[in-house]
């Protein structure tokens, strides 16, 4: 899709995934290495546990499909080597510490005067200006940073994944903001700079709770293996005879769920009639009432606790399907190669390195047209030095690599693409929510019959729940236009016809059958527009055994390895939340906007199928290497770092309240210890050494947690950072809204809402500096823009419109 493209890759281990899913996609993205190869070659594990810089499977993991040259950017000719590569590129990616990139004469606006349609991508913890911009940071800081904290709450919050999340979440967003900027670039002509702050990007995974305080909203709280929402305690880890597994027992709109569930215990003697009959729909009143107390809930729990534990993972899947319910196992690393959905989907491929034969995650979307094909394996240091530079020094004319087009900048960068979104709950509306707030025209489809989930998730308005109170729901859909629509008749169907003939793109996240059922799936769709663009995003895609398997993104996240890696490694796995769908909506927008630029270029459209299980595991890709060739599987390890030492979450004055340190070398250590004053630590043969440190992180954490325990975790965090040690305190939604930085990267929008006067979104993640995002509105109520679809867009009369609304079709 993106072979006209090149791509000049200068991140390290904070931002390869970026280069990675444009070289997947087509580009060609040549890394740019010093000549003693990437500082991410030095992260393990390594192939048969030899560190070498040839065998990092980090390296491995986010290096495929690229070309490797090494260039020493800190001399002159390496400068001018790089320049000349630029002259002839689409798009630059580098992820130095903020201002690095500047003071060697490499900044965005020296590039752009040697190419002036350059799209220059910076991924940085902070992002690249706001008083935090210059922190030392890591990936517990910047998960900390943004509000990452789960697990058992007499234990300090889980605040990462054993396998390194944060630059992750960046480099996927800033592949899609990449796609954005390149857009507007065929319509302008000129480049610009994209900012991505890898705080901004990971605070998604709060599933906007962040906003509790900003809507008036009490902020939930940890408890064991699951949430507490305005003090109800729900569990979501659950044990299986062989494991665990994700089970969703909840109520309001997942009443039918969890009535089907006690059925089903009723049926095994494992309940009784009194119980299978409770009220599961409307539980949650019964217990704010008091009419149920928390006593005959915790019994209620006990009884599916004690249920669950009796059968196997692979019996509760089984019966989960057969019986619809929200029960998934909870799969080890290991287990991943096992799966048959996967298998049937041919999911793995096989990719080369020297030695080896290695199994990698497959295509993170299967493309119609244009399948995603793995090239080549991780390069080794400066292979392609000579066909890369070559004679010229690298330099290709500009009128084959540089975007032609001319025309208005004025507008925002997707202000020409339209999307007719059937999507709900997060994992879809995350992705369209993008397109939204950088101009395209989003008409979202729902119905008053059937309720998108997304209305009934918190936080709520004031505390009160309701379809139209959900901060949740408000996040994903700000910027689109509504409209209700009967799709079971056949009126609401031939409205939704038309707007497909208006639309570049249809999204939609369903089971496979809701669409073929309507007449809307993918064959037919381009009957009608036949340069239909069309992404189906579920959780296993739209085939395999497992297509039709109905869930969420906390099933999701089971199914996809990722519980098996967050937790103490004494205690059960912790509950991620919905994580797939934190992750899949960043590849679906790098999908969509790939295959509009393959359209505009070819006339071609194509369907998009996103399993989401399959894209996130993209997030889990060194792990999944480090079972295949050294049959090591990756397990819990708490707030620790194999590599780092002390690293972890202290307890600072006051209840609850903590703070985030990693130290990541030993000049980091020795200014802790003076910090702290104690620096007879450096010398002390406990700690004097990474080594040593890692053999007494108990004695070392002790340490810490004694000075911390009784300062203020701000003033932790800023005598830290002022003598370079990565150092945050973990806020809460109200400490959150006061972050100078978030504040000054402008994460918090307020936005006039026609109920509730006004209401708190999250921004953009990253920034443009030419067309910035802009949310226009805020996310519609039930049915807002009806009229406006129907007669501006569609241009039907007055009177269609009110046939249709007398019919009921506008529900």
């Amino acid at each position: 899709m993106l072979s006209p493209y090149r791509v000049l890759d200068l991140t390290n281990e904070r931002g390869m995934l970026c280069g990675q899913m444009l070289a997947d996609l087509g580009a060609d993205v040549i890394a740019i290495e010093p000549p003693g190869g990437n500082s991410a070659r030095q992260l393990g594990p390594f192939a048969g546990d030899v560190a070498d810089p040839e065998r990092s499977l980090f390296w491995w993991s986010y290096a495929r499909n690229k070309r490797s040259v090494t260039l020493d950017i800190t001399t002159d000719e390496g400068r001018d080597q790089l320049l000349r590569l630029v002259e002839g590129a689409h798009f630059l990616i580098e992820s130095e510490r903020p201002g690095r990139m500047a003071e060697l004469g490499l900044g965005y606006e020296a590039l752009a005067q040697v190419n002036p349609a350059l799209v220059y991508v910076s991924i940085s913890a902070f992002g690249q200006t706001g008083p935090k911009a210059a922190y030392a940071e890591s990936d517990l800081i910047v998960s900390a940073a943004g509000g990452l904290e789960i697990g058992d709450s007499d234990r300090a919050p889980l605040a990462r994944f054993s396998v390194p999340q944060a630059y992750l979440h960046a480099g996927a967003e800033a592949a899609g903001a990449t796609l954005v900027a390149h857009h507007e670039r065929q319509r302008s002509g000129q480049g610009q700079h994209v900012d991505v702050s890898a705080q901004q990007a990971i605070i998604q995974t709060t599933q906007s709770l962040i906003l509790s305080a900003a809507i008036g909203e009490q902020e939930s709280k940890r408890v064991t293996g699951g949430v507490n929402i305005a003090g109800l305690p729900i569990p979501l880890v659950w044990p299986a005879k062989d494991g665990h597994i994700s089970l969703v027992f909840l109520f309001g709109a997942f009443g039918p769920f969890s009535r089907r569930l006690m059925e089903w215990l009723h049926e095994e003697g494992s309940c009784d009639e009194a119980t299978r009959d409770k009220d599961w729909i409307g539980y949650t009143a019964l217990l704010s009432s008091g009419e149920e107390s928390p006593q005959e809930y915790a019994r209620v729990l006990g009884l599916i606790r004690s249920f669950t534990a009796t059968k196997t993972k692979a019996e509760l899947q089984e019966a989960s399907f057969a019986r619809r319910l929200l029960i998934a196992p909870m799969v080890t690393i290991d287990e991943l190669a096992a799966s048959e959905q996967f298998a049937a989907r041919d999911f793995w491929r096989d990719v080369q390195q020297p030695g080896h034969s290695v199994r990698h995650p497959g295509p993170f979307a299967k493309f119609s047209e244009t399948p995603i094909e793995y090239r080549r394996g991780a390069p080794s240091i400066g292979e392609h030095n000579a066909e890369v530079l070559g004679a010229d020094g690298g330099r290709t004319p500009n009128e084959d690599r540089r975007s032609g087009g001319a025309g208005s900048s004025d507008e925002l960068p997707l202000a020409d693409v339209k999307v007719l979104d059937f999507m709900w709950v997060m994992a879809g509306p995350a992705a369209t929510r993008v397109l939204a707030d950088y101009g395209a025209m989003v008409v979202r489809v729902e119905s008053t019959t059937n309720i998108d989930t997304a209305r009934g998730f918190g936080p709520f308005h004031k505390g009160e729940a309701g379809p139209e109170n959900s901060a949740f729901y408000q996040n994903m859909n700000a910027g689109k236009l509504g409209m209700t629509l009967d799709m079971t008749k056949e009126e609401g169907r031939a409205v939704a016809r038309d707007l497909v003939r208006w639309a570049d793109v249809v999204t939609e996240s369903f089971s496979p059958k809701a669409m073929r059922a309507w007449g809307f799936d993918y064959d037919s769709l381009k009957k009608l527009k036949p340069d239909i663009v069309m992404l189906s995003s579920n959780l296993f895609g739209q085939t395999g055994p497992l297509a039709m398997f109905a869930g969420f993104g906390t099933m999701g996240a089971a199914l996809a390895g990722f519980n098996s890696i967050i937790g103490w490694p004494d205690r059960d796995p912790a509950m991620v939340g919905a994580y797939t769908d934190y992750v899949a909506p960043r590849f679906a927008v790098a999908a969509i906007l790939a295959a509009l630029d393959h359209r505009d270029r070819t006339g071609q459209g194509q369907y998009i199928d996103l399993a989401q299980a399959e894209a996130s595991m993209h997030f889990l890709t060194p792990a999944v290497l480090d079972y295949g060739v050294n049959g090591h599987v990756q397990g819990r390890e708490g707030n620790r770092d194999r590599h780092m030492a002390p690293h972890g979450v202290y307890p600072a004055a006051g209840e609850d309240l903590w703070v985030a340190i990693a130290v990541c070398d030993d000049d980091q250590w020795h200014a802790l210890c003076d910090v702290i004053g104690q620096p007879e630590l450096t010398s002390d043969p406990r700690f004097s050494t990474l080594e040593a440190r890692l053999a007494n992180q108990d004695a070392l954490d002790d340490v810490l947690s004694e000075w911390t325990g009784d300062r203020n975790k701000g003033e932790v965090e800023a005598l830290l950072q002022a003598r370079g040690v990565p150092a945050h305190a973990l806020a809460s939604s109200a400490e959150a809204l006061l972050d100078p930085q978030l504040i000054h990267r402008g994460h918090f929008v307020e936005l006039e809402h026609d109920i509730h006067g006004t209401t708190t979104v999250e921004g953009s993640r990253f920034r443009l500096s030419r067309t910035p995002a802009k949310i226009e509105h805020s996310a519609p109520t039930f049915g807002q823009h009806n009229f406006h679809v129907l007669e501006t867009i569609l241009g039907y009369d007055t009177d269609r419109i009110a046939d249709l609304a007398a019919a009921g079709v506008l529900e």
